[in-house]
């Protein structure tokens, strides 16, 4: 057992915590410190792995306030930006995408913090266009959240509605990048072996955060959380 295994076992568990918690996020965390412990692109097919099999997990019990016609321009958009996406992951060197992970988390902090974006957007072309967004950066970086979420604070659902959206959009969308990354050969042996070998703290961490959901302070969570993102995004944004 290395320090090293030890250190990806902390922020796999962690992140996987707060997928559990909030229902997305766990590539948000996870990134900000896995390129640091292994190959950028393991990191984001490993996660993309985690985030698929939770993802489900959330939609059996989220099923019945699943809103089919609400995510279907998400669709749509995702799986024509996913392979776009694909091919950068596949075809960009690892300081090129250690700055795209780094750029990705000082948005989603800017985004949480400063509140940039309208409280309704109407129209089918925006639900196109975050779809195509988080299938390209899915794909590309493994974080096809923030685009999706902060379309989704910009519609009508219910709190339960807008997360059991999110949970089957993600479900398609991690599917499309999982395909695309078997395609690409991304999907090796030892990315799945990785997914066997943490596959304990990543359930763990999600299922501690799923029950401690109703117990935590939402909002200073997120803050550290976001406080977290923004270092950690400016520290591969300079180191590459």
């Amino acid at each position: 057992m290395t320090l090293a295994w030890i250190a990806t076992t902390l922020v796999i568990g962690a992140a996987s915590f707060v997928m559990g918690l909030a229902g997305f996020g766990i590539a948000l965390v996870a990134l900000a410190f896995l390129p640091h412990l292994m190959a950028p692109a393991d990191a984001i097919v490993l996660l993309t792995i985690y985030a698929a099999v939770f993802s489900l997990a959330m939609l059996v019990q989220l099923r019945r306030d699943v809103e089919p016609r609400a995510v279907v321009d998400l669709l749509i958009g995702t799986v024509a930006g996913t392979p776009l996406g694909v091919w950068g992951l596949a075809a960009l060197p690892v300081s090129a995408l250690n700055r795209l992970i780094g750029l990705m988390l000082v948005a989603a902090f800017v985004l949480e913090t400063q509140k940039l974006y309208p409280h309704r957007l109407r129209g089918r072309h925006w639900g196109l266009g975050a779809g195509i967004l988080a299938g390209v950066i899915g794909g590309a970086v493994g974080t096809p959240g923030p685009p999706v979420v902060l379309y989704a604070a910009t519609q009508s659902w219910s709190a339960r509605a807008a997360k059991a959206n999110l949970q089957a959009f993600f479900v398609v969308n991690e599917a499309a990048i999982l395909v695309g990354y078997w395609w690409a050969g991304l999907l090796t042996r030892e990315v799945r072996g990785l997914a066997v070998a943490f596959a304990v703290p990543a359930v763990a961490g999600a299922v501690a955060g799923a029950l401690l959901f109703e117990r935590i302070d939402q909002h200073r969570f997120r803050q550290l959380v976001f406080g977290l993102l923004l270092i950690s995004g400016l520290v591969l944004l300079v180191r590459g």
